[in-house]
């Protein structure tokens, strides 16, 4: 069975979600649930921190293109941090990586 622990911190900018485990079929509804809950301000940014994801299915890519979406709805930005190789590998491939902004390093310092 799929794992996925969420970890929400605020920033300074905004949210902070921490993603641990695995994003696929049986974990992105959750993380898409908890976006429809998260209060964006104008101006501010949401950050994706996907340092501990080992596993993301097409049904976390769609997870990742919803939380976008919700940050341009209320004129945020997003940003996706500590992303590991296999997930830069996926994010490439299927031309993300040209639409998310993608910070190397660590949420943590946001």
């Amino acid at each position: 069975m799929s794992q996925l622990e969420i970890i929400t911190r605020e920033a300074a900018a905004g949210p902070v979600l921490e993603l641990l485990g695995e994003l696929d079929y049986a974990t992105a509804g959750r993380l898409r649930e908890l976006l429809t809950t998260l209060a964006l301000r104008q101006g501010g940014c949401l950050v994706l921190d996907l340092a501990g994801v080992t596993f993301c299915d097409s049904s976390g890519i769609t997870a990742l293109i919803v939380a976008r979406n919700h940050a341009l709805a209320a004129q945020a930005d997003v940003v996706l941090a500590s992303v590991p190789d296999h997930m830069m590998r996926v994010l490439r491939i299927v031309g993300l990586d040209q639409i998310f902004p993608i910070d190397p390093g660590s949420a943590a310092a946001v």
